[in-house]
């Protein structure tokens, strides 16, 4: 038994002798480093646009509830965004930008959703401006036409 084993044990240094000499242990290294560096890279440009995308967000919500429309309309601009694309996407409590702007009293701001928006979406959310905000109402049967 024990000349079996130790055949079994220089089966497996041979072995290992061998796999070292054909991988060469510094390239494996360096393969492993560099997988490493690759991996670290993907992740962390993942991860950040994440955040940036909810900061956006956030902040938009934030210029909306404060009515600040000059704000609003950089922002936008500075990250190449327009109100009609980011619509949909956006919620402030639960709410659509419009929603929110009326709740919120942003007169303002309301209004220039209101004039990016098309005439179906603004058509959709006047039962809800009707009794939120009677300004945004107003401008949004004009934008409609009725």
């Amino acid at each position: 038994m024990t000349a079996e084993l130790s055949n079994g044990v220089r089966v497996y240094q041979s072995l290992f002798l061998l796999l070292t000499q054909l991988f060469k242990v510094h390239k494996v290294k360096k393969l492993l480093t560099v997988t490493t560096i690759i991996t670290l890279l993907i992740t962390s440009a993942i991860l950040p646009s994440k955040v940036y995308a909810a900061d956006i967000g956030l902040t938009i919500c934030e210029y909306v509830a404060s009515d600040n429309k000059n704000r609003l309309r950089s922002l936008l601009k500075s990250n190449k965004l327009k109100i009609r694309k980011i619509f949909k996407a956006i919620r402030c409590n639960k709410q659509n930008l419009l929603v929110f702007a009326a709740n919120s009293g942003s007169v303002k701001v309301g209004s220039l959703i209101i004039s990016k928006l098309p005439k179906k979406v603004v058509k959709e959310n006047l039962t809800i401006l009707e009794g939120s905000s009677q300004p945004l109402f107003d401008a949004g049967k004009e934008r409609v036409g009725g």
